[in-house]
Parts: structure tokens; sequence; C-alpha cells
């Protein structure tokens, strides 16, 4: 059913679960596992691009990931939005499935903040397990 699974990782308990359920379902179908980090881009036009995490930080979120998932490929984006980053790497790498964590947004911090995880099942190409 699925060959190439994406699992957006950022180190909280939430995309723990989320590669936890990406791990299995990898092992069910015998696909291929990518785990990523999008590192977000701040700083607009003139001002010099920071990145929201360290190279040091990404690489440890990463060889988290790496001993919970042994075999994962993985690879670190930078982009200003979190969804989009996600949708476009998985389509430009003809991934079939997404599986994602999300927090416990309610009520007005939802709405305010939204939700990465909604936007991008509203955006994929492909099937988004969101894990909880």
């Amino acid at each position: 059913m699925f060959r190439k699974i994406l699992c957006p990782v950022d180190g909280t308990e939430h995309a723990t679960l989320a590669l936890e359920r990406a791990v299995e379902l990898a092992g069910k179908y015998g696909a291929s596992l990518t785990v990523c980090v999008v590192n977000v881009a701040h700083g607009t036009g003139r001002s010099p691009r920071i990145n929201h995490w360290t190279d040091e930080q990404v690489a440890k979120i990463l060889s988290d990931a790496v001993a919970q998932a042994k075999g994962a490929e993985t690879v670190q984006i930078v982009a200003r939005e979190v969804g989009p980053a996600i949708v476009q790497y998985a389509e430009t790498g003809e991934y079939d499935c997404i599986v994602m964590g999300t927090g416990d947004k309610r009520g007005l911090s939802r709405l305010m903040l939204g939700s990465v995880a909604a936007d991008v099942s509203g955006r994929a190409h492909c099937s988004v397990l969101v894990a909880r």
C-alpha cells in the first residue's frame, strides 16, 4: 500500500508518537522511511536569515529520531513555512504517505496559531496520518 513514508519531527512527544506509527507502517508495508526536520528561516528582505534551530540542535533531533527508526533516511529542510515545505518535499520526492503528530491546541489557540497537521492534510497530494 505504501512504499515511501515521510515523517516530520521536531523533538516533541507528539513527533515521537508519530515516528512510532511511521516505523510501524514502514515495517508492515516494507516501505522506505525518511525523517525530516523543517528548520524555519526567520528574517525578511535585507535582514540576515536566522534559522529557528542551530545545526547542532537539528543534528540532535535527527539522531534521536534515527535511534528510534533505525535505517531511516534523514533530511533537513529550511523554509519560511513548515506546512507548505513538508507538502512540497513529499510531492517532489514522490512520497505516498506523510505521518505526523499534532499538539493539543483547542479553542482560541487553535484559531490563532493554526495547525501544521491540518495545513499539511489539506494541501497534501498523498495520504496523511495524524498521530495522537
